[in-house]
């Protein structure tokens, strides 16, 4: 075969491929190429170009041939028939989402073959070739059919590698997806609470915790088909996501919040009980709030290249502008290499200038979180004037691979900073390698919280509904502390709170930090309680153990315990102290029902041998007799959770 004009075997394939070729239609071919270029870029991985690779096949197959064909004929009917030869080709034996181009013994680099598949809800329908046109090319082209054995010999060898992939209508089975990236998740938890004696030791302290983190993780899980990893429930997190309609403190009270507390049965042993601690904060007027001075401190390091978190981080952010007073201000500091300066400090109002600083984002490098949060810190400092207050709002996957990178180095590091007034909150996003030991170490010791944010829903509700709470506390280092009384009580138990733990005698101790409560935030803790004359009881009594009790003692044999309340007024040394006896109640009511609901969905995500026979069914029942006015369908969302939890457990 000399010419395309010589040879009458290729006229005549020209000419059988004229007749099977359509008329070319331009916004067909505009939409084909926009959307060739989408799959290209979704199977290429990091998006690198392939590495030069010597060895090569001596095969020489059908793409290889039409590889040779574009390059070397360059007449419009060369190319028609050619460009033919390559969709009938790709048709039958190329699997979907790879590059035409690509040799099937290219194929076999590592790098090629590691690509992922794009999903199948994205690819687009192939339409089937009439059957004469296809038996032609059969027909013509009698090297199609070593080349077609090449390439599912290449299919069966990988198949054989990985688990078989499922099939697509009119295509050959696809190669199965490279498995996804290492998790180096890293959660922050401890082992659950141990069962106490209260005639051995009768005092529990704790710090609250007003953080929501934890349940937007374990959706985030669920909602993937995967049960959470069970260091990512924290039992109250999961409890003080929801809003509870408890009595708001009036007047009359001292302090900035009102606590209320119910005894109840349990309802996962009906031989002990749950003391129901919930405290509501006072909402003062939004209109008479201080300028705010706020910082966005941005992880913008190649980790962030995700759709789930750069992307959805600039607008969750630009939701909260909307929250915003004209005299408040904005920063924006990145981080990824370097820190830098992405908006300097502008009035909330300019919304055109930040939310253009927020559009210009862009992720690549490393991840220097130390610089970023000295530079931070250093423009908050700038920002702020008598009266103002100023926030430091860092959102990230936690990662910090240069400079300070381990949890206690930034804990002193953010100890030191927040005595200026200037408090850190966290916002974590993505999955896979979320830092989120990193993240509570920030939060904790930066007066501020700690919240994921997965989806848009959750950026509406922690940066706008619960913004106030967020930014402004009413009350800090919050501690609480039960006594219980052993003529009462044997034992008891507190449900969560593992990272919270205090010493007895940090109670007292002004210096030892402790969590904050925002302005309309609340906070709920469950004990569970063990009469003394409860078949559940679990250790014996002692039989020299002291029989008496002093007549103090004796005389309020009716009380289970003793509640004491520390805090501090925002910018006060000096913490202020609130008591008063825990009685048996009546009903409790939906709010401590749903808590309770909650608080065994978590221990059951976390496989607590507390529960005995009680499961994901009973915590389903008890929520949904529970859910209430529920404004926002925050819980039929968490009956929602329970049900997928109770189906992936069975799997």
């Amino acid at each position: 075969m000399t010419s395309g004009h010589d040879d009458p075997d290729l006229d005549d394939l020209k000419r059988a491929m004229r007749a099977a070729t359509p008329r070319p239609d331009p916004v067909r071919r505009a939409e084909n190429l926009a959307l060739a270029k989408k799959n290209f870029a979704a199977t290429q991985g990091s998006g690198m170009a392939a590495r030069q690779n010597s060895e090569r096949s001596e095969k020489r197959g059908v793409f290889r041939g039409v590889f040779d064909m574009l390059m070397t004929r360059t007449a419009a009917a060369g190319l028609t028939a050619t460009t033919a030869l390559v969709a009938v080709g790709a048709l039958f034996f190329t699997p979907a989402g790879r590059d035409l181009m690509t040799p099937p013994s290219d194929m076999s680099r590592p790098e090629v073959a590691a690509q992922p598949e794009p999903a199948a809800s994205d690819a687009p329908a192939i339409a089937k070739p009439e059957a004469p046109a296809a038996q032609d090319l059969q027909a013509e082209s009698t090297p199609a059919q070593p080349q077609a054995d090449e390439v599912v010999g290449y299919n069966a060898q990988l198949r054989d590698a990985a688990p078989a992939p499922m099939a697509r209508v009119g295509i050959a089975p696809d190669i199965a997806p490279a498995p996804p990236p290492a998790n180096t998740e890293q959660f922050s938890n401890k082992d659950d609470n141990p069962l106490h004696v209260v005639a051995e030791d009768p005092v529990s302290t704790f710090s609250i915790d007003v953080d929501t983190a934890s349940y937007a993780l374990v959706r985030s899980s669920l909602n993937a088909g995967q049960m959470p990893p069970r260091d990512a429930v924290r039992v109250e997190e999961m409890i003080n996501y929801f809003p509870y309609d408890y009595p708001a403190p009036g007047p009359e009270d001292v302090s900035p919040f009102k606590p209320t507390v119910s005894v109840f049965q349990t309802p996962w042993n009906p031989d002990t009980s749950l003391v129901h601690i919930g405290m509501q904060g006072e909402l003062p007027a939004i209109e008479d709030r201080p300028p705010l001075n706020l910082v966005f401190l941005i992880d913008t390091s190649g980790s962030m290249d995700e759709p789930a978190k750069l992307p959805l981080l600039a607008q969750s952010f630009r939701m909260m502008l909307s929250k915003l007073n004209s005299d408040d201000q904005v920063a924006i500091v990145t981080y990824a290499g370097n820190a830098g300066i992405a908006l300097e400090p502008t009035p909330a109002s300019d919304r055109g200038a930040i939310e253009k600083a927020l559009a210009g984002l862009q992720s690549e490098g490393s991840t220097n979180g130390e610089g970023g949060l000295e530079e931070a810190y250093r423009l908050a400092g700038e920002m702020s004037e008598e009266g103002e207050v100023s926030r430091v709002l860092l959102a990230t996957d936690g990662d910090f691979n240069v400079g300070i990178d381990d949890p206690d180095a930034l804990t002193d590091f953010i100890s030191d900073k927040r005595d200026s007034g200037i408090y850190l909150s966290v916002l974590g996003f993505g999955r896979g390698n979320l830092q989120d030991d990193t993240m509570q170490a920030l939060a904790q010791n930066g007066n501020g919280t700690a919240a994921y944010i997965d989806t848009l829903n959750e950026a509406q509700r922690v940066l706008v509904d619960q913004l106030a709470g967020a930014l402004f506390p009413i009350a800090d280092d919050v501690k609480i502390q039960v006594e219980f009384n052993p003529a009462v009580i044997a034992e008891y138990r507190l449900i969560g709170y593992e990272t919270r733990a205090l010493r007895r005698e940090d109670f007292n101790n002004d210096a030892v930090d402790a969590g904050e409560l925002g302005a309309g935030h609340s906070v709920t803790a469950i004990y569970e309680v063990t009469p003394v004359d409860s078949p559940a009881r679990k250790a014996d009594p002692l039989r020299y153990a002291r029989q008496e009790m002093d007549s103090e003692a004796t005389g309020k044999s009716d009380e289970l315990g003793l509640l004491r309340l520390r805090w501090k007024d925002p910018g006060e040394s000096e913490s202020q102290l609130m008591e008063f006896p825990i009685t048996e109640t009546d009903h409790p009511g939906s709010e401590a029902e749903f808590a309770a609901a909650i608080a065994g969905f978590g221990q059951l995500l976390r496989g607590s041998t507390f529960l005995q026979d009680w499961g994901y069914e009973d915590a389903i029942a008890l929520a949904t007799a529970n859910r209430g006015a529920d404004e926002f369908g925050y819980r039929n969302e968490a009956v929602r959770l329970m049900r997928l939890a109770e189906t992936l457990a069975a799997d």
